[in-house]
């Protein structure tokens, strides 16, 4: 694994990343608009090479091998 990167709710998502990346983790934060994420931030590392990037509360977006992004919602 490696380390990427970590930026807040709202800002800016990291250029390397591709579209499909991108728009999901907009989806995502389009679906939590209406919680304070004011301290909320996204850690973004990658696994065998794919990103993978986690918000504060456990959901996760990951790149499969195939290019497929997925979201992974928290368990409560």
């Amino acid at each position: 694994m490696q380390l990427g990167t970590r930026w807040s709710v709202g800002a800016a998502v990291p250029e390397r990343l591709g579209a499909a990346m991108r728009d999901a983790i907009a989806g995502v934060e389009a679906d939590i608009a209406h919680l304070d994420t004011s301290a909320w931030r996204w850690t973004l590392t990658w696994l065998e090479s794919r990103p993978v990037a986690e918000l504060d509360d456990g959901t996760t977006v990951r790149q499969g091998a195939d290019g497929t992004v997925s979201v992974e919602e928290p368990t409560s």
